[in-house]
């Protein structure tokens, strides 16, 4: 008699690694709780009420994503995107592997000046669409947006975010900041972590393409992958020896300035000593800037809500331009919003581990406890095991901001009294926790993103753990070497 054949396990979503995360956490509160009054045990009802509060603390992302959905089913509906990326896959040919150092290194930039990150959402479904079309898999679109831009915020050289947050928490405690180290330094681990990076993406790409059973993604990811992209894929070969139209080519030019736009709103101009957006409004009334007059904030103060105004009204544009009907523009934008429901819930879910540390005091007290053990030691010793500790508390904080506030007036000073430097200690935060950005669930771009790229986080850590875990080695020792000799 033939044995019954076994079930396949299949991998785990999103939400099930999330809410494991939140439970887990719970769990360590209770078990820190039973050494220390600093900290208190999650209660059942914190825990229940975590995700909600993660999504009162993350919806004005969430509905940047919502809007984003209605954006691009309006652009899709159009067909300017499909030929344009017909368009594209022709032009490049043999060269479409170029396209991968030249996206890593652009989002890469933007990481390193202003911490990209959440921002590239919306670049997860047009790069994996780009990347199946040319032969590859979503995956490889995936790891250009995350890699590229995360490896740029593992390097950050005058990121507000994470380097001027850190050094002014330093500089308000009288300890002197040379910024001219940070964005040394910075720099130094950018060229280091984007070569490694484009080096290990490039040779991922090559693999796929030559043989898609070398794809770190599953046979189901394969599967809705292919549904996702193949009649795209099919329509784009159809129109491969086909030219764009004219309401085409206006479409493609307005999603191109949509992304402009939406980069230069968030880069904080203004501490760069750049003005232009802001003339006609002054400190107290920024809503009078020339810039101002859609959203009320010029650009390079926008944030999500701004972002979202905006990619609205450019959704009804394209679809206008695009000669769709009031009852086809609007069905197409909600149809396109109702598929980002379930990326908008992963992103308040992981939300939720980081509002439950915070309310149980989880977080500063591993911080503190820390601190004092490494009071005293070499700066042989103290380089990695700060490195060690930021790599732990990141999983914990995921908000790079949110670290630098609650731990550089503790770390700085202590490396100070030490006599380190405060400006490697600065950049030994910045640099674990970009690593940790990367792979940690409680990051909610990287699994939301990888949602829309059809593929999973398990994966995607599955294929690239070797490769941060060369990545930590070699960034901790390059920082130890300069904290042995600064």
């Amino acid at each position: 008699m033939a044995e019954k054949a076994k079930k396949k396990r299949g991998m785990p979503t999103s939400f099930t690694i999330l809410f494991g995360c939140l439970v887990f956490v719970a769990l360590c509160t209770w078990v820190v709780a039973a050494f220390t009054p600093d900290v208190t045990g999650a209660t059942l009802a914190q825990v229940m009420q975590a995700p909600f509060a993660g999504f009162k603390n993350a919806i004005d992302v969430c509905l940047f994503v919502i809007v984003l959905g209605g954006f691009l089913a309006m652009v899709n509906k159009t067909g300017a995107l499909d030929a344009g990326i017909a368009t594209l896959v022709r032009k490049l040919g043999d060269r479409d592997t170029l396209l991968i150092p030249v996206l890593m290194l652009a989002f890469g930039i933007c990481g390193s000046t202003y911490g990209m990150m959440e921002e590239t959402i919306p670049f997860y479904i047009l790069l994996a669409s780009v990347t199946y079309a040319m032969g590859f898999d979503s995956m490889v679109g995936a790891l250009v947006i995350l890699m590229g831009a995360g490896l740029g915020t593992l390097g950050s050289t005058v990121n507000p975010f994470s380097v001027a947050i850190a050094s002014a928490a330093l500089t308000d405690m009288g300890i002197e900041v040379n910024q001219g180290i940070n964005i040394g330094v910075g720099f130094l681990l950018f060229v280091i972590a984007e070569a490694m990076g484009i080096v290990f993406v490039m040779r991922y790409a090559k693999k796929v393409k030559a043989d898609r059973a070398a794809s770190a993604m599953t046979s189901e990811e394969l599967a809705r992958m292919d549904a996702a992209y193949a009649e795209g894929s099919e329509h784009a070969s159809d129109l491969a020896g086909a030219t764009l139209t004219a309401k085409q080519k206006f479409v493609l030019v307005l999603f191109a300035l949509s992304f402009v736009v939406m980069i230069v709103s968030f880069i904080p101009w203004e501490s760069f000593g750049i003005g232009v957006f802001t003339i006609g409004g002054t400190a107290d009334n920024p809503s009078t800037a020339w810039s101002a007059v859609l959203t009320g904030l010029p650009l390079g103060q926008w944030y999500f809500t701004e972002c979202g105004i905006w990619f609205f009204v450019i959704s009804i544009v394209i679809g206008i331009v695009g000669g769709l009907s009031e009852k086809e523009i609007v069905n197409t934008f909600i149809d396109g919003a109702s598929t980002m429901i379930s990326t908008a819930l992963v992103i308040a879910v992981a939300r939720a581990i980081s509002v439950l540390m915070s309310e149980t005091g989880l977080d500063v007290f591993v911080l503190n406890a820390a601190a004092s053990a490494l009071a005293g030691v070499s700066a042989a010793v103290f380089a990695p095991a700060s490195y060690a500790l930021y790599f732990v508390l990141s999983f914990l904080i995921p908000s790079s901001s949110g670290m630098a506030t609650v731990s550089m007036p503790i770390m700085g000073p202590l490396a100070d009294s030490l006599h380190f430097s405060p400006e490697i200690m600065i950049m030994i935060y910045v640099a674990a926790h970009g690593v940790v950005a990367m792979i940690t669930p409680t990051n909610g771009v990287i699994v939301s993103g990888l949602e829309l790229a059809h593929t999973s986080y398990t994966s995607f850590l599955k294929l690239t753990l070797k490769f941060f875990v060369a990545l930590t080695v070699v960034t901790a020792a390059v920082l130890t070497v300069l904290m042995l000799f600064l």
